[in-house]
């Protein structure tokens, strides 16, 4: 873009940026933006930074406080997350938050057992002690797809409790699974290849008598808490989308990923849905990456025929879903250089030029938000798509353009956004040699990588 057009774009920004100084009115804007509004999702730049978990929670405290939410929903496995739940509902089982973030055991660990999220589960436990009627208390839910043996587990556990007949019969269905081990790529790749059938029509076969059922079980049984059932439930429906998720990865990238973000699209429909028949109105916050709640058709994985949760939101809610992005310069973060590699503490190169971080760095406000819904200068200027930098739990910053650049148009693709210019890595639970001594420079080849 011609020098003059792109002064003209910085005025723009500058014009209409609401500074972020740390101070008890810098959501104010946000809040009013969001009005009523029952699903309101915040992004994240990266999985391993300081700043987007501590605003987030922010914002998460003052939606709570202020407009009544009643749930959060976040990027991880149902089983691992409902234990946090029992635990800041104040339900019998862990004695405190690091202890209720004992099951996030996988990689990544620190994705959720880090400094910031402890303090926002201990957050969560004081206010629903605080407020013991059952509608004003907050609950901790997870979205995601990975938990396939741990679901399995939960559901058996859960019939033994209620209809031991019914747990053998999950037990046998769910044994179709026993050849592959823990690893569920290894039934997915063996699926691909021919050389097992597949386990669809026994996790089916479940998934069904636990839906036809759970009614029943609700009825006879007062040992459970109602949520037991509705846990029980969509732990089921878990197992079956994970079975079809592990067969489709290794067909196609576009497939597996849209199976994923459907099914925490759905999760988080069935969890309102839940939370209604218990008080209607319930409102839900989501954490979860920029990539699965900006709106992916204002995105080049729109063009992939990639869809997100973002999309199915909006499609589904309209104007009564806000959809809210970060994004940073440079700093460090918490990310690992392979699969299942230790967490580091990387430095973050400075954004690339012509990029929307680049750009927002350039009009030197600091921190920012820019409030992108309707007709404005700044939506305007900023409606031409760039490039913009999507950091998960790897980061690679020798392949930096080609590995977490993508091209997207902001203000399509979010309500709003809030840029932290400079953040650092967030710091998890455990704090391994290997983080504690990460980069502290940038290597002297930058940017080359040569």
């Amino acid at each position: 873009m011609p020098g003059s057009a792109e002064s003209s774009v910085r005025a723009a920004i500058r014009s209409a940026a609401h500074p972020l100084v740390g101070g008890p009115v810098d959501f104010d804007q946000l809040l009013a933006l969001i009005g009523d509004a029952r699903y309101v999702l915040l992004g994240e730049a990266s999985h391993g930074t300081h700043e987007f978990y501590r605003i987030r929670a922010e914002i998460t405290k003052r939606l709570i406080r202020e407009k009544g939410f009643r749930a959060v929903a976040v990027e991880a496995d149902w089983p691992d997350a409902y234990r946090v739940n029992r635990y800041v509902r104040g339900r019998i089982g862990d004695a405190d938050a690091d202890e209720a973030l004992g099951g996030f055991l996988r990689f990544p660990q620190w994705m959720w057992r880090n400094a910031d999220v402890l303090d926002f589960v201990g957050w969560l436990r004081e206010w629903n002690d605080a407020h013991t009627d059952e509608p004003r208390q907050v609950g901790f839910y997870g979205l995601d797809i990975y938990s396939l043996h741990a679901s399995m587990q939960a559901v058996v556990a859960y019939l033994r409790q209620v209809d031991p007949a019914a747990a053998h019969r999950a037990e046998q269905r769910y044994a179709c699974f026993d050849h592959f081990g823990a690893d569920p790529q290894s039934y997915g790749y063996a699926t691909r290849l021919g050389l097992a059938a597949s386990c669809e029509r026994e996790v089916l076969r479940q998934l069904v008598e636990l839906r036809a059922a759970a009614a029943d079980y609700a009825r006879r049984d007062g040992r459970l808490a109602p949520d037991d059932h509705f846990f029980a439930a969509q732990n089921a429906t878990v197992v079956a989308s994970a079975e079809r998720y592990y067969r489709e990865m290794f067909r196609s990238q576009a497939e597996s990923w849209n199976l994923r973000d459907t099914h925490m699209a759905e999760t988080l429909v069935a969890l309102t849905g839940f939370l209604d028949s218990q008080a209607p109105g319930a409102k839900v916050v989501v954490w979860a990456h920029n990539s699965h709640l900006g709106d992916s058709r204002a995105t080049e994985m729109g063009r992939r025929g990639e869809l997100n949760v973002g999309r199915l939101v909006r499609e589904r809610a309209g104007q009564d879903a806000v959809l809210v992005g970060f994004t940073t310069h440079s700093g460090t973060v918490t990310a690992a250089s392979d699969w299942d590699a230790h967490a580091e503490r990387k430095t973050v190169r400075p954004a690339l030029p012509g990029s929307y971080e680049a750009l927002f760095h350039e009009c030197a406000v600091g921190n920012f938000l820019l409030d992108l819904r309707g007709p404005s200068e700044a939506a305007a200027a900023l409606a031409e798509a760039r490039l913009e930098r999507a950091i998960g739990v790897i980061y690679r910053p020798e392949t930096e353009r080609l590995s977490h650049y993508f091209e997207a148009s902001l203000p399509r693709q979010f309500d709003a956004v809030l840029h932290y210019d400079h953040t650092r890595a967030t710091e998890p639970l455990e704090r391994t040699p290997v983080w504690e001594h990460g980069e502290a420079e940038l290597p002297e080849t930058y940017p080359s990588a040569l």
